[in-house]
């Protein structure tokens, strides 16, 4: 079966397996799917993550993260650009999640980073997701 958003389906599993209070979901690999569970993981709303080998493909684990009394600490995970309308912003009008208690992933000419890295380093590029 063909998939047309893999980076979709991966917010979708990571939102799925919170809402449902598992500890860890296992998503395909790609490295676009690591460098976005490198950047839950600086941003501490994962645990974190390890790459499988499962003699295929290969799988990504990652470890939920979850409040003291239980609750995902990732609230709100939705994919902004799509394939079929894809969201770019400059480099000045890069948007502020959640007044800044939030993060927006984005793909830039030096690579995955969050939006306050890609202020910092005044580029622009493709907004992926945003985090709160």
């Amino acid at each position: 079966m063909s998939m047309t958003d893999p980076i979709a389906d991966m917010l979708t599993r990571i939102r799925n397996a919170g809402r449902a209070g598992h500890r860890r979901v296992d998503i395909p690999l790609s490295k676009i799917k690591i460098e976005i569970a490198r950047i839950l993981a600086e941003n501490h709303f994962v645990r974190g993550y390890k790459v499988l080998d499962d003699n295929r493909h290969g799988r990504l684990r990652v470890y939920l993260k979850y409040t003291s009394d239980d609750r995902p600490v990732i609230r709100l995970l939705e994919r902004v650009s799509k394939p079929g309308l894809r969201k770019y912003v400059d480099a000045n009008s890069i948007p502020k999640v959640r007044a800044g208690m939030g993060i927006a992933i984005m793909s830039t000419s030096n690579g995955l980073m969050t939006d306050r890295d890609a202020r910092r380093q005044h580029v622009g590029g493709e907004i992926i997701a945003r985090i709160y």
